[in-house]
């Protein structure tokens, strides 16, 4: 993993000392853009009250910490993203009350009059935030809704207009608008778990925002295709298990196997949870396998993220692919499936005594590692 590598920020007059995480080599990404600069010259216009902003999708802490006077409370939904906040607030020397981090499933502050969000690229997500914090703010709170201008979509406006009355959209400002949103309608209580339909006789739960809403994962179904059989079994890790869906499928394969799934995303795990509920399948609020055992895993499975947000980014998934080296027994098997255009073979060879292609179509590739 490339060390962090921190830009300088100055927000009033003070300069701030900034990074991402995940680290990048990529010298050229930032941890914020223009939409973020937007709200902060936002905020920076109004009277905000200590406690009274709340903020989504920071995914760096970009915001977090250049706004910590104002003790904004931060809806974290990706651990990488407490990671993030974490260094950024002990690289500039601040500290903020943990308790202000909360979860998206979390009940939402009374104090809170203004919203910050960082418009995810899944528009469902984004949805899900309006709707927490038409919960949250009062009559005449404002969301301030921040976004580059080339990824608008007339959803978003459609998002807005579902959870308030009056729905602003400004000039472009360094190619990137605010959505101002006003005067909250009355609120309606709506589930947001639905469901996706896994085979003939099995549905799967999951909370907005987690990859592929609406049916099984083309990707993920050429795995379980083509899987291997690893007969014996008894140890087996889902490596950015989402919502749970290639540990159940091994679930029936191996009844008595001990499951461990791994995810970063908040939302993808509670998923999870909800599809799995036997006594040997445990979960793991992780973006790394750092605190798992080395040579402790029979089998590990995967369908990796590469796209962050709007970036495609293979980094992370290979530093994921050195630590499966890690925690795999001898002899151990990693499979998974990947978009034939990134070419992890000849990352996967470095790593491993023996890497095949077990199969291979127009858009992916099953790949199998033996330690």
């Amino acid at each position: 993993m490339p060390k962090n590598y921190f830009m300088i920020v100055e927000y009033k007059q003070q300069p701030f000392h900034i990074t991402r995480y995940p680290n990048t080599n990529n010298r050229s990404l930032r941890a914020w853009n223009a939409a973020d600069e937007y709200l902060l010259d936002t905020v920076a216009g109004i009277n905000v009250k200590p406690e009274s902003l709340i903020i989504y999708n920071d995914r760096f802490g970009f915001l977090s910490c250049l706004l910590s006077q104002h003790q904004p409370f931060t809806v974290m939904t990706y651990r990488s993203q407490e990671k993030a906040c974490t260094i950024n607030l002990e690289a500039n020397k601040l500290t903020v009350d943990e308790s202000h981090w909360l979860s998206p499933l979390a009940t939402m502050p009374t104090t809170v009059e203004y919203g910050l969000i960082r418009i995810p690229k899944s528009l469902e997500l984004f949805r899900f935030y309006l709707y927490l914090l038409s919960q949250a703010i009062p009559e005449d709170g404002i969301v301030y809704c921040a976004f580059m201008t080339r990824h608008f979509s007339p959803r978003m406006l459609d998002a807005a207009g579902e959870f308030f009355e009056e729905v602003e959209q400004t000039k472009a400002w360094k190619k990137a608008r605010l959505l101002i949103l006003k005067k909250k309608k009355p609120f309606q209580k709506i589930d947001f778990v639905h469901t996706i339909k896994m085979d003939d006789t099995r549905l799967l739960k999951q909370y907005p925002g987690v990859f592929s809403a609406n049916n099984i994962d083309y990707a993920s179904q050429f795995l379980m295709e083509q899987m291997q059989d690893v007969s014996g079994a008894h140890r087996i890790l889902d490596l950015a298990s989402g919502n749970g869906l290639l540990a159940a499928f091994l679930r029936d394969k191996h009844p008595d196997a001990e499951i461990h799934l791994l995810e970063d995303f908040l939302l993808a795990l509670e998923s999870s949870r909800l599809n799995l509920v036997d006594p040997k399948s445990f979960f793991h609020y992780e973006d790394s396998l750092e605190n798992l055992e080395s040579d402790s895993f029979d089998l590990v499975i995967s369908n990796p993220p590469f796209h962050f947000e709007y970036e495609t980014n293979i980094e992370v998934a290979l530093s994921l692919f050195e630590e499966v080296a890690r925690c795999l027994k001898k002899e151990g098997s990693f499979q998974l499936v990947a978009s034939l255009h990134l070419n992890y073979k000849t990352h996967l060879e470095k790593l491993f005594s023996s890497t095949i292609i077990i199969a291979e179509n127009d858009k992916y590739v099953v790949y199998a590692c033996r330690k």
